[in-house]
């Protein structure tokens, strides 16, 4: 455990990612089966620990320090495991029992009822150092925050034992913790792990944003970009004859059980890439709002009720397999015929192929291009028609090419603290617009939440304001004066029933912190109603 602890502690001070790379794999190299194998669970975000929760973790230091220290401590601090860690008072009798493992800790902590978590977690952290508490608590809750992807990890552990990171990859579905035959195929002691017979995750292919750039669209075909959630389809064939189909996210993160009824109509040995969508009259009078699908996401059980009344589609992109034919080395134009000509085999009401946008040149295609907002479609795509299908973003193949974004000014209510080089400052801003106008009795509700789009310069500018103009504290929130000004840039705005408000914006960001605007010019929640799309 202690090496394990040595690693998060130095990958917590390390900003280069090539440092980073290297201390995963001279870690990767030095540790044996099974701890290095939890530790990539843990590392990538595979580690599921149900028996530990925070607030189990809080009652515990509560009940050995003083509440009001602790919770101080929390705040000044940022983080819970860190704050507990330190607080955590040495055991009036030592404890004598061997060090502690990773691979130790994690089959006690995997096998723990609700009942034994409490005395076994105090035990462990009595064990501990104050490194090694650091790095219990964070594996045990399952938020490292380290500075660290899971792709990240996938690649330290490539480069640490001369492998593609893309094979890495596309094996890693298919195996479970502490990945045994991975690092035996690492180590050259046994066969390459082969996804043929298991729906394993293949990377997407990604797009740059397309900003000034003009293309010539002789070499690049566009399409629209829905706005729903990027999907790759997987049905494979094992060697009973028994076939299986999986949903995966752009992450990687497994949503077959959400989408029961896609997974249930795709049943063609193939891999598709494509946009899961709910049917609505949105869209281009095609599908419903990103906020319609939001109610199926993460969803382990869905009802028969929500089949019927938001029941989901894919509208596909691209192909990877037909059948156990690999067609990502082939250029865009072969897979897109290659798509048309699969396609007719699945279930018409599930599945469509993603028309394109047909344009004489990229003037015609910019005027065709406006009316997106107006179809409450997100945007464009431009893919290179002799691209192939590669893992990531890479320069000159797939462009992005977004709607203009809307803007509304909004006044800040809450701040909360942010996480990893972001958990000294309160960095989480929570807006809202007024109900009516301030001078006849309208009140502030929220309308979004953001972190994103600010420099640290200006988000030191806004702790400052949050720690001198704080009126509550609610744990790691802050209420503050309702007087400053955030100009919110966001996607679309769309009812919901989650908010007080009635309405939830979809990717908000801060554009520019308005001091020159004051509060009560702020947007109303008419305002954002004649935005919606």
């Amino acid at each position: 455990m202690h090496a394990f602890a040595a690693l998060l502690d130095a990958l917590i001070y390390t900003r280069s990612r090539n440092a980073k790379l290297k201390l995963i794999g001279d870690y990767l190299r030095a540790t044996p089966d099974p701890d290095r194998g939890w530790a990539m669970a843990a590392l990538t975000g595979d580690l599921d620990l149900p028996a530990i929760k925070p607030a189990l973790i809080r009652t515990l230091i509560e009940e050995r320090t003083d509440p009001v220290l602790f919770r101080m401590s929390r705040d000044y601090v940022g983080d819970t495991a860190e704050t507990v860690s330190l607080l955590w008072p040495e055991p009036e009798v030592p404890v004598t029992t061997p060090p502690l493992t990773v691979a130790a800790v994690v089959d006690r902590l995997m096998h723990l009822s609700r009942a034994d978590a409490p005395a076994v977690l105090a035990g462990m952290l009595d064990a501990s150092d104050a490194e090694e508490r650091f790095a219990l608590l964070k594996m045990a809750t399952g938020a490292l925050r380290v500075g660290v992807s899971a792709r990240l990890a996938k690649q330290a552990l490539a480069d640490a034992f001369g492998l593609d990171v893309d094979a890495v990859e596309e094996v890693w579905h298919g195996l479970d913790a502490p990945y045994p035959t991975l690092f035996a195929w690492a180590e050259g002691t046994g066969e390459q792990p082969t996804p043929a017979d298991v729906p394993v995750f293949r990377p997407f292919m990604l797009a740059h944003p397309l900003d000034d750039l003009r293309v010539d669209l002789a070499d690049y075909v566009a399409e629209w970009k829905w706005d729903g959630i990027r999907v790759q389809i997987v049905h494979v064939v094992n060697a009973e004859g028994i076939g299986e189909t999986r949903l995966y996210s752009r992450t990687g993160d497994d949503v077959t059980r959400a989408f029961p009824d896609v997974a249930a109509a795709f049943s063609t040995p193939g891999v598709l890439d494509g946009e899961l969508m709910v049917k609505g009259d949105v869209q281009g009078g095609e599908a419903a709002s990103f906020n319609a699908l939001q109610q199926r996401l993460g969803r382990k059980v869905v009802s028969a009720k929500m089949l019927a009344e938001a029941p989901a589609f894919v509208r596909l992109y691209d192909i990877l397999f037909d059948g156990t034919d690999d067609l990502r080395a082939l250029p865009w134009s072969d897979r897109r015929a290659r798509l048309e000509a699969f396609a007719p085999r699945l279930d018409p009401d599930r599945f469509d192929v993603s028309a394109l946008v047909e344009a004489p040149d990229f003037t015609a295609l910019e005027g065709i291009r406006a009316g997106a907002r107006d179809a409450a479609i997100e945007g464009m795509m431009l893919k290179r028609r002799d691209s192939p299908y590669v893992a990531g973003r890479r320069t000159g193949l797939w462009y992005k090419w977004k709607r203009d974004p809307l803007t509304a000014d909004c006044v800040m209510m809450y701040a909360q603290r942010g996480s990893g080089r972001r958990s000294s400052w309160y960095s989480d801003y929570t807006f809202g617009c007024w109900t009516d106008a301030p001078e006849e009795g309208g009140e502030l509700l929220p309308v979004g939440k953001a972190y994103q789009g600010i420099s640290d310069q200006e988000i030191a500018q806004l702790d400052k304001f949050v720690r001198q103009n704080t009126l509550n504290r609610f744990g790691p929130v802050r209420e503050v004066e309702k007087a400053l000004v955030l100009e919110i840039a966001f996607d679309s705005i769309h009812e919901s029933k989650r908010h007080k408000s009635g309405l939830a914006m979809r990717f908000p960001r801060i554009v520019r912190i308005r001091t020159d605007k004051p509060a009560v010019e702020a947007d109303t929640l008419a305002a954002l109603r004649a935005l919606m799309t």
